[in-house]
């Protein structure tokens, strides 16, 4: 796992209100963290849009 966390940028999100509201419930819905959540949905959009390999 530290292998693993030598590849992780972190970085600022802006985000409003009611958005970040609307992903801790997702998040919470999924047993997720609000971080865990964006990483996911960001991956299955990249996958979706062959961006990334699975």
């Amino acid at each position: 796992m530290a292998e693993k966390s030598k590849n992780i940028k972190t970085f600022v999100l802006r985000i409003d209100a009611a958005t970040m509201s609307a992903l801790e419930r997702w998040a919470a819905d999924e047993f997720r963290s609000v971080n865990g959540q964006i990483l996911y949905l960001l991956d299955q959009a990249l996958m979706k849009n062959r961006r990334k390999k699975a």
